[in-house]
């Protein structure tokens, strides 16, 4: 169904694109690998506190430039946006490795933290709010497949540093970052190109909603069709950015200290330390798919239920009835918890996407997805710092958890509370509907 002769083009391949621009600024999620080798590599003695900012400067750059960007991307369309992504970010890390080469912290800052993170908060807005336009049938799964792409960037780019860049004998961080630049900022403007809304009042064939409700199939509206603007007077814009923010903020805390903390608790060595990182990245990618995916059929508010029943029993369990063993079986034990937070944490973030079109519609998902993604850009500077206080404040990592503990109750809370909310308005809703019918 359509109301334009101009030829469709594929959604999956629009998928692809989107996957292909997420891939690419997922990659920041190596920093910490990235780290590491400019605390080796660097003579200028950076602690690596000052390493670290640089990771939590594009994270909030992220989250700003994505608030700003989200109307932009409804007003100029994702190919405008998501070429000035791919510029942003190439430029970024490109500039990050001469910044590295001239070993100039701050212009590290400014070129791999802000330029970089800019380019991250747009790329990451672009493609989703418009594949979930392209699968109003699966919207879990749309945005589960650009985010699960966000998630598999850094496993791809640790591969690429610890086997690919060796073998042609190219070990230094700045020399990376000076190849790796390029060739993100290319794939991300090809990919551009492709994308674009659908057309108005386009339907996947096979899809119809009207007659699929009077076929007495389960067809569940949209609470709501409102502007970025209208959402932000309402009581369940703020439900789901504090679910957000907690979700992000437990689980980056865990994700800023998971090498050291893995050490520590359980004396894991280094190399399987180093394992766990990237076990973390994988299951934090399938996570995304998985659960928003998943969220096609159990529902968004259920689907964040049990995001924060499990990361509360799975906190319990590190902190509480792991009791530090440190034998082969409660090594094990402890990834496994470590490894199912990640799942939520990474589906938290896919499953926001279709929760936001399910509240308030798709007229400006991008945009109020973007002020949504706020959340994040806090969460990224507060989720490490909070942890790094509570361990120098409690003096161990299992002890810091429960305070963690604590704050993903106030997320279940608030879940509950958004649900109660979006009950009561459609009840309202179904009322108004029922008079009218009677008059």
């Amino acid at each position: 169904m359509t109301t334009s002769t101009k030829k469709i083009k594929n959604r999956w391949l629009i998928a692809l694109a989107g996957v292909s621009v997420h891939m690419s600024i997922g990659s920041i999620y190596a920093w910490s690998k990235l780290g590491s080798m400019v605390e080796k590599q660097v003579s200028a003695g950076w602690s690596l506190q000052q390493i670290t900012t640089v990771f939590s400067i594009a994270i909030f750059f992220l989250g700003v430039s994505a608030a700003f960007m989200g109307k932009v991307v409804e007003r100029k369309g994702p190919r405008f946006t998501g070429t000035v992504a791919g510029i942003f970010f190439g430029a970024g890390v490109t500039l990050g490795g001469l910044a590295l080469m001239l070993e100039n912290l701050y212009l590290l800052y400014a070129t791999y933290g802000m330029i970089g993170g800019i380019g991250l908060g747009m790329g990451y807005v672009t493609p989703v709010s418009t594949m979930v336009k392209w699968f109003p049938d699966r919207r879990g799964l749309a945005t589960g497949l650009a985010i699960m792409g966000f998630g598999l960037g850094a496993a791809i780019q640790i591969y690429l540093i610890k086997n690919v860049f060796p073998a042609f004998g190219i070990e230094s961080i700045s020399t990376i970052l000076l190849i790796l630049g390029p060739v993100y900022g290319l794939i991300m403007l090809g990919a551009a190109q492709y994308l674009e809304k659908p057309p108005v009042d386009w339907l996947p064939e096979g899809y119809n909603p009207e007659e699929l409700a009077k076929a007495g199939k389960a067809v569940k509206k949209d609470l709501s069709n409102i502007t970025a603007n209208q959402s932000l007077k309402t009581a369940r814009f703020y439900f789901l950015w504090a679910i957000l923010f907690i979700n992000v903020t437990s689980g980056i805390a865990l994700i800023s200290v998971a090498n050291s903390m893995g050490r520590e608790i359980v004396m894991l060595s280094v190399e399987a330390a180093a394992v766990l990182v990237m076990l973390m990245s994988m299951f934090n990618a399938f996570g995304r798919l998985g659960w928003s995916t998943l969220s096609d059929y159990i529902g968004r508010p259920a689907t964040y239920i049990s995001f924060f029943v499990i990361q509360i029993g799975a906190f319990f369990y590190i902190t509480t009835f792991f009791g530090g063993d440190v034998s082969a079986a409660g090594k094990i034990g402890f990834q496994v918890a470590f490894l199912i937070i990640l799942t939520c944490y990474g589906g938290g973030f896919a499953t926001v996407p279709a929760f936001i079109g399910d509240l308030f519609g798709t007229k400006e998902l991008g945009a109020i997805h973007g002020y949504i993604l706020t959340a994040w850009a806090l969460a990224g500077i507060a989720g490490p710092q909070i942890i790094s206080y509570l361990k120098d404040t409690t003096g161990s990592y299992q002890e810091a958890l429960y305070y963690l503990i604590g704050f993903l109750f106030l997320g279940l809370v608030s879940s509950i509370l958004l649900i109660l909310n979006t009950k009561k308005l459609r009840k309202k809703q179904e009322e108004q509907t029922d008079l009218k019918m009677a008059a």
